[in-house]
């Protein structure tokens, strides 16, 4: 019995070292967003989609998390966790504002992102 409870405890802890073991040959950065307008106000509440797109090395992304959507602080920052290093998509939508998008090709262990969005262009009719 006793035998049966210390494999019981034991393979969680085992599994827990086999990932990290598998995730540390990642490389991975931790991403920094500041939201802000044209005249440097932060904007909060605006959503953020930070997706990776592909990596510098060759490696296996079935056990690790590659997309996150967040909202902004009052500040106008998102945080990402960590995220494999590589080519990473962000989109930003925020209400009176208009959609940001781009790729960034992130190599470093943590980055600051600053991200101006634009306010909206006038719309132009045909019919005036």
């Amino acid at each position: 019995m006793r035998g049966a409870f210390v494999r019981l405890l034991f393979v969680p802890v085992l599994l827990l070292w086999a990932f990290t073991a598998y995730a540390a040959g990642v490389p991975m950065t931790k991403l920094n967003m500041v939201v802000k307008t044209e005249s440097g106000r932060p904007i909060d509440h605006a959503s953020v989609v930070v997706r990776f797109v592909r990596g510098h090395a060759v490696f296996k992304l079935k056990k690790l998390r590659t997309t996150y959507e967040l909202r902004t602080n009052q500040d106008g920052e998102a945080k990402v966790p960590e995220i494999p290093q590589g080519e990473i998509r962000i989109q930003v939508i925020a209400k009176g504002y208009q959609t940001f998008g781009q790729i960034f090709d992130v190599t470093e262990e943590e980055k600051t992102i600053d991200i101006t969005l634009n306010p909206p262009q006038q719309q132009y009719s045909s019919h005036q």
